[in-house]
């Protein structure tokens, strides 16, 4: 088929989908150049750009979140301008094609495009889609979805996060703050919610690289044990641990949270960014085991990504579930916190950080932008695209209510009901400079 046919067939399918879309200021550019914009679009926010013939047909045909993921990450098209904005564009999308999919002037141009002779060669990576075995949420199954996000390479995460490693939801008390004092702000704070005093014992179910540890012991004496189910995380952490010299305060291990049974061992537990992972069948388990390690007293600090509403999408069809966190699912506070209840927790605390979470993504999506250069020294391009239009989308997600992100403070009481904590908050923000 002659270029100016296949052009004209993208543009046709252009303006079927796009022409009426609420927002406008975008554009769209052919692999020859020519560009297409709805009438009366302004200066566009952002532009697509559409490596090959087939790649609109290819995207339109079944324009599920997997699909246009892979058409990005496998190089068929590239965004110029503000990624994030490109995400407003998904709900017409979905609408749009609810409208064209029994319209057969539409399946003409998307199948005389699929149908037509010509190749194109898509980028290569060695890490391919998630493939997990074993039954969902097994102990060896959740290793395996751990490793598969996190042990990617800690080179690759160092350029684009901040100095601690710190892989989660920042807190910025203003908007004017970087990354670095953004995350060590977050870290203060959950340190002030749980009133972590010299010489206590915390367990720190999912640390990461250590950041949380690293802090807390340093500035507030704790002693320290973490766990993890990545292999990178748990070197680097330990290492950092020994650089420090902090051995004495704190030890990490390579271990689930259902292999820890120390009983009624420690003072305070912390949760960041872990809990997603965990599994709406295996909540009661998480809450329960978290309220048997502490000590009467004792304080949990939850911190992760909420949902109000189900994730309707199957699986197979998620580009989340498929390349970023296979068998993660997010719940609703609500539901969150009436399974703590169930197990004997009461909920003292909950504050919602959603808007820092979308801030903090847009900090970590033009860091990774910023270094694509040296990026590639560690992962290869479909790797570095992949987290790029994670953050991006993720951003615009906390942005618009679609995620929350929820710090949730419990307390295993005494058995007369009673706790050791103050009668209000005003201690968590008192001397903060």
């Amino acid at each position: 088929m002659k270029n100016e046919k296949l052009k004209e067939r993208n543009l046709q399918l252009l303006e079927m989908f796009f022409a009426d879309s609420d927002f406008k200021n975008f554009s769209f550019k052919l692999w020859d150049g020519t560009e297409w914009k709805p009438e009366g679009a302004g200066e566009p926010v952002f532009t697509v750009k559409l490596n090959h013939p087939k790649t609109l047909a290819s995207m339109l045909a079944f324009p599920v979140d997997r699909r246009l993921g892979e058409a990005f990450i496998y190089g068929e098209f590239d965004v110029d301008g503000d990624m994030i904005a490109l995400f407003s564009l998904e709900k017409h999308i979905e609408k749009k094609y609810k409208k064209l999919v029994k319209n057969p002037f539409f399946w003409s141009k998307i199948l005389g495009l699929l149908n037509a002779k010509i190749n194109f060669q898509k980028l290569h990576s060695n890490r391919k889609a998630a493939k997990l075995r074993g039954k969902t949420h097994s102990i060896e199954r959740d290793k395996q979805a751990i490793s598969y996000h996190y042990d990617v390479s800690n080179e690759f995460y160092s350029l684009w996060l901040d100095e601690l490693m710190n892989y989660s939801c920042a807190y910025f008390r203003n908007w004017d703050e970087d990354i670095h004092t953004a995350q060590r702000n977050k870290l203060e704070l959950i340190c002030r919610k749980l009133r972590l005093k010299e010489g206590e014992k915390v367990l720190d179910i999912g640390c990461g690289w250590g950041g949380f540890l690293i802090y807390a012991a340093q500035k507030y004496g704790i002693r320290g044990y973490g766990i993890t189910l990545s292999k990178n995380q748990f070197e680097y952490a330990n290492e950092k641990i020994k650089e420090l010299g902090l051995q004495d305060r704190i030890r990490v291990e390579y271990r689930d949270y259902r292999e820890v049974e120390e009983w009624s061992s420690f003072d305070k537990i912390v949760s960041i960014g872990m809990f997603e992972h965990v599994g709406r069948n295996m909540l009661e388990e998480y809450f329960r085991r978290a309220y048997k390690l502490l000590k009467h007293g004792g304080l949990f600090l939850n911190h992760g990504i909420t949902r109000r509403t189900p994730k309707k999408t199957p699986r197979r069809w998620s580009f989340s579930d498929t390349y970023i966190f296979p068998d993660g699912e997010l719940h609703s506070i609500s539901h969150t916190l009436s399974v703590a209840e169930r197990v004997g927790f009461e909920v003292r605390d909950v504050e919602n950080l959603r808007e820092h979470y979308a801030k903090t993504l847009w900090h970590w999506a033009r860091r990774l932008e910023s270094k694509m250069e040296e990026a590639l020294k560690y992962v290869d391009e479909v790797v570095f695209r992949t987290w790029r239009i994670f953050l991006n989308g993720s951003s615009y997600g906390f942005k618009t209510e679609l995620f929350g992100l929820h710090q949730a403070l419990l307390v295993k009481n005494y058995p007369d009901g009673s706790n050791n904590l103050p009668i209000n908050r005003e201690d968590i923000y008192r001397n903060w400079k």
